[in-house]
């Protein structure tokens, strides 16, 4: 591990020792001593469940009600009324086999890839470019629609994506550090209240084991079950 900087050291100091109300996990947060830029705050959840079996996989998308803070960059597979709407709802780029080329030789300079179900057939072989950087079209995510206008809308407005890693982790980008404290808490409980209505019902024991926000460049501060 690096040598943590001067900024960080000092900031681990004030780290809360005991999970706070997420409320004033927010505070402690926001009072880290300033990076030189606006740093992204994410929220991280220890799940109780079992990745290797396929009913407790947490996946899915939902729009978080202040934003991310962050102007996602979206391409769409789409022909035809499909591709016009999509572009009239803010697409940064939408195509068919000449996208699929550019992406194919290397290009994934964007954040969100959405695809009409027809388009699939198109964008299946890229999976192996798209897939380990987790922007594979997917119907469980919904970024494989017949209403690919009205997903473009919606991860231009601070929709985020989520699936759970292989220790049964499950993150999201919940903003910046600059946002007004209330905003970033209503952001985070949104996202916390949207997992725990995922609890398969064959998790035994606790579904939420453990939940905790950081920003970029700050220590984590544990948030209160």
């Amino acid at each position: 591990m690096g040598k943590k900087s001067k900024r960080y050291r000092a900031a681990l100091e004030k780290q809360p020792a005991e999970p706070l109300p997420l409320d004033q996990a927010v505070e402690a947060l926001q009072a880290f001593d300033k990076a030189k830029f606006d740093q992204t705050v994410e929220v991280h959840m220890r799940l109780g469940v079992d990745p290797n079996q396929a009913d407790q996989i947490i996946r899915g998308s939902l729009v978080l009600p202040n934003g991310i803070g962050k102007q996602q960059r979206v391409v769409v597979f789409a022909k035809g009324d499909a591709a016009k709407a999509a572009e009239e709802a803010g697409a940064d780029e939408v195509g068919q086999e000449d996208l699929a080329k550019k992406i194919k030789d290397g290009w994934t300079d964007f954040d969100v890839c959405i695809a009409a179900p027809d388009m699939m057939g198109l964008v299946g072989p890229l999976g192996r470019v798209l897939g380990p950087r987790g922007l594979m079209p997917s119907p469980r995510a919904g970024t494989v629609t017949p209403d690919v206008a009205k997903v473009v809308s919606e991860y231009k407005a601070g929709k985020v994506e989520f699936r759970n890693d292989k220790g049964g982790n499950v993150h999201a980008m919940v903003g910046k550090l600059s946002f007004d404290k209330t905003k970033l808490v209503e952001n985070i409980d949104t996202f916390i209240q949207f997992i725990e209505g995922l609890k398969p019902q064959t998790v035994k024991g606790a579904y939420v084991k453990g939940i905790a926000i950081c920003a970029t460049m700050s220590p984590s501060v544990r948030v209160a079950g």
